[in-house]
């Protein structure tokens, strides 16, 4: 029997740690859940403006409680009171609606495979019962709801055999410094003086003992960093230590993956994935694993000025999906409960309808690859028309039912080669003219249609 210590395979540096490869479940699971719920969920509001990132509800300790340009100082004397602080809402961030079991199902209806909740966002306020010195009243089972919220939907989200991910701001508005604002903080510095937690104890007592604590407490498949890319390097942050000692050392550390928004050196250069939101990134494709994240409507948090035409459709989400897989990546698609617990009706809808597409067309999602002869980047994309593949299996994803033959050069058929649409029973013609597949739409009545929103053509037993 060998005693000697087995060494650690990954170091704290950039060369040892960039050297792990990805487990391959996340490249392979292509569409997950995002939840951003908490605190801000109980004010919900901040009004619906043009632009990226203008909608953020969950913004609303930082970006509309004190705004008086955007109606949010306003909105807040009106319906608050002039002394009414963030940390009084609270109290009234009950959950008292809250069924885990019945969210749970509702991911796995949609054909999501992976789940990644906000354990933490911005504002510090923490969604689990933290052992940190400086959250023993800023907790879920010491105010609001008094339960362990990231406890109770991990065990309900892997009953569903779903992966359970979470999400942790490195940053927290009532502690660390930007220099993206005059003040040098992004909310009013007298919460910052009566709240901060000591810069000096910041990293060291509180940042990294928290993550270790999500980790070994839940053992998340996925870790969402966020905010640590805006103002210091991970280097500051100790993230490098943090990772050698997941990747070594971490009770799933064969499961684990993380993005990479630890630094402001990191985005882009280091993490099993690289991390987009409503399409703010340039250096995703098809050379390394990434994810887009993004709401059903313009905010990630459930924002009550948000109406219906301010949601995309089950279609255009469909679609972006497709466009998304086509390209390399998977979707992180956000619902923003309700202070009470509840996910929206219509965010619900839109999961449904997600789900009974991927009932019929998941083969050409799941599993996927690019196909590199057709991959392309988000600013050249071939209207309509999507390629996935998978073994000897080419997929062709129409957003629209094609009216015309579908012509598909750069593949060689074979004598074997057969093609088909997914979900209807009724053969396809096809033929080989001038070195270029030729698939003809089939002719079906409406009531023949597979499902909606995109049409599937697969093609197998290539060379």
């Amino acid at each position: 029997m060998n005693l000697t210590t087995h060494a650690e395979q990954f170091k704290p540096t950039w060369e040892s740690l960039d050297k792990r490869p990805i487990p391959q479940w996340f490249s392979d699971a292509k569409f997950g859940i995002f939840i951003h719920w908490g605190v801000y969920s109980v004010p919900a509001w901040r009004k619906v403006t043009q632009g990226r990132y203008a909608s953020y509800a969950e913004w609303y300790y930082a970006r509309v409680m004190e705004d008086e340009k955007n109606g949010g100082a306003e909105f807040h004397r009106e319906n608050y009171g002039p002394d009414f602080e963030y940390r009084d809402f609270a109290p009234l961030f009950k959950a008292e609606l809250f069924d885990p079991d019945y969210w749970a199902e509702l991911f796995a209806r949609s054909g999501a495979k992976y789940v990644v909740l906000t354990s933490k966002h911005h504002d510090g306020y923490c969604l689990w019962p933290t052992k940190s010195p400086y959250k023993k009243d800023w907790n879920s089972m010491a105010v609001g709801p008094k339960r362990d919220l990231v406890g109770e939907l991990t065990r309900a989200v892997r009953k569903k055999g779903l992966r359970m991910g979470l999400y942790y701001s490195i940053i927290e508005w009532e502690s660390t410094p930007t220099h993206r604002t005059d003040t040098g903080y992004f909310i009013n510095k007298k919460y910052v003086e009566k709240y901060k937690i000591p810069g000096d104890k910041y990293v060291s007592a509180h940042l990294i003992p928290q993550l270790k604590e999500l980790v070994n407490n839940y053992q998340p498949a996925l870790i969402f960093s966020d905010g640590g890319e805006w103002d210091r390097t991970a280097g500051q942050w100790k993230v490098k230590d943090f990772l050698a000692w997941l990747y070594n050392h971490a009770p799933n550390k064969d499961e684990v993956v993380v993005n990479d928004r630890w630094g402001s050196d990191t985005p882009g250069k280091h993490g099993d994935y690289f991390s987009s939101e409503y399409e703010d990134s340039d250096v995703v494709g098809v050379g390394h694993p990434w994810e887009e994240s993004r709401g059903v409507g313009g905010s990630y948090g459930f924002n009550r000025d948000e109406n219906l035409d301010d949601y995309s459709t089950s279609a255009e989400l469909v679609h972006e999906l497709i466009d998304i897989v086509g390209r390399g990546g998977n979707l992180l698609l956000n619902v923003g409960p309700t202070a009470d617990g509840r996910i929206p009706v219509i965010m619900q809808q839109r999961l449904v309808d997600i789900g009974r597409w991927l009932e019929i067309n998941g083969e050409a999602i799941y599993g996927t690859r690019p196909w590199k002869k057709k991959a392309r980047h988000k600013a050249n994309k071939q209207k309509g028309i999507y390629y996935t593949l998978k073994s000897n299996h080419l997929y062709i994803i129409c957003t629209t039912w094609p009216e015309k033959p579908v012509i598909i050069d750069g593949i060689k058929p074979t004598s074997a080669t057969t093609v088909s649409m997914l979900g209807l029973k009724q053969p396809v013609k096809w033929q080989v003219k001038e070195g270029k597949l030729v698939i003809h739409p089939p002719l079906i009545t409406p009531a023949q249609v597979p499902c909606h929103y995109a049409y599937v053509f697969k093609i197998s037993e290539l060379k």
